[in-house]
């Protein structure tokens, strides 16, 4: 019997994700981006990134034609966020505070970490790309990260509260 979408949607429900917002900027270098989940790190030497896109996002043909995109992994108190890019249209920095990175992409102020990356390699897969980014500048600060699990959003907690001792350092 086939798998289907219900029961795989359910499967990939019990994994744990960071959430991410990815930016670049359009062809007229207005900021864009969306809510991503689907990013990994991929090698060390050198560093690699991936994000997977979905085709339909408004955001997909920016990243194509950029050739670069930024990685803001959302801190827990960063939920609307969130739900701010991950919904398609509009203008979705509005009011968004946010600064310029080394590489000229736009960064959401508060991130917990960001990741300027230059793509160096794109395949396709179903109805998304891969996106795979060497990154070319990279920020971190204290703080806890937001996770999305079994469709809702959560945090990391300890028994002490405090973050790793080497949090934050690069």
């Amino acid at each position: 019997m086939a798998l289907t979408p219900t029961e795989f949607r359910a499967a990939l429900r019990s994994f744990a994700a960071g959430v991410t917002v990815v930016t670049t900027r359009d062809r007229e270098g207005r900021p864009s981006g969306l809510t991503a989940s689907a990013f990994t790190s991929v090698s060390l030497d050198p560093p690699l990134v991936l994000v997977c896109v979905d085709h339909a996002a408004t955001a997909h043909p920016d990243l194509r034609d950029r050739g670069w995109f930024a990685v803001n992994v959302l801190r827990r108190e960063q939920e609307a966020l969130s739900r701010r890019f991950a919904v398609s249209g509009g203008d979705k920095f509005r009011g968004v505070p946010c600064h310029e990175g080394r590489t000229g992409l736009p960064l959401l102020d508060g991130a917990l970490a960001t990741l300027e990356c230059r793509i160096v390699d794109t395949h396709e897969a179903g109805d998304h790309t891969i996106f795979i980014g060497q990154v070319e500048s990279a920020s971190v600060e204290d703080g806890r990260p937001l996770v999305h699990f079994y469709g809702g959003y959560h945090s990391l907690t300890s028994e002490s509260g405090a973050p790793p001792s080497d949090a934050g350092r690069l």
